[in-house]
């Protein structure tokens, strides 16, 4: 005769759901919201507008057009009451998508011109003002061999924001800019 065991209580594992980051479509967290834990390319049918985020924990990406396009802007954990409280340029949000959990290593090759040619230099920490550190503005290509970073469009981590995973990118229309001009690129290290 067979008989049942217990489950060992350290094997047992608990479906959680959260929503880690909410949209809102009026200012201070009022009016229709729709509440995302996963990428999602097309949040149009699930509201207008968005005028404001919560953001209850990770690291996300939220972009001005459907399927990852347009504006980028990388929001951490936390409140967002205004779409200027995360350097929104309107307000237009259409996808998302999420940074995965990451706690290695950050190193990335950054060169002057398109197919990894032309002046490079290797970065493995924030850079705040990239022509005073490799004398160009001017970045074309770009290997992420390590970790997921932000790129900015002007010095000190200011204007539009590109999202990069670990990979390569021939030319700067892959990372969704339409100039090779950057400011200044920081690693995205909090993720929780």
């Amino acid at each position: 005769v067979s008989h049942l065991q217990s489950p060992d209580p350290s094997r047992v594992y608990k479906e959680v759901w959260y929503s880690p980051v909410i949209f809102y479509e009026d200012k201070n967290f009022q009016g229709r919201h729709y509440e995302c834990n996963s990428d999602c390319p097309e949040m149009q049918n699930h509201f207008s507008r968005c005028n404001s985020i919560k953001v209850d924990s990770g690291c996300w990406v939220a972009y001005e057009k459907p399927n990852y396009g347009g504006y980028q802007y990388m929001l951490q954990k936390g409140e967002y009451p205004d779409y200027q409280r995360w350097a929104g340029f309107n307000d237009c949000i259409r996808s998302c998508r999420m940074v995965p959990p990451y706690n290695g290593n950050y190193r990335m090759k950054i060169f002057e011109r398109s197919d990894f040619g032309g002046q490079n230099l290797e970065l493995m920490d924030d850079c705040p003002d990239l022509n005073e550190r490799f004398h160009t503005r001017d970045i074309s290509s770009v290997n992420v061999m390590e970790g997921y970073w932000i790129l900015h469009e002007h010095p000190n981590y200011r204007g539009r924001q590109f999202f990069l995973r670990p990979g390569e990118y021939r030319r700067h229309s892959e990372w969704g800019s339409n100039s090779p001009t950057i400011g200044s690129m920081r690693r995205i290290t909090e993720l929780n």
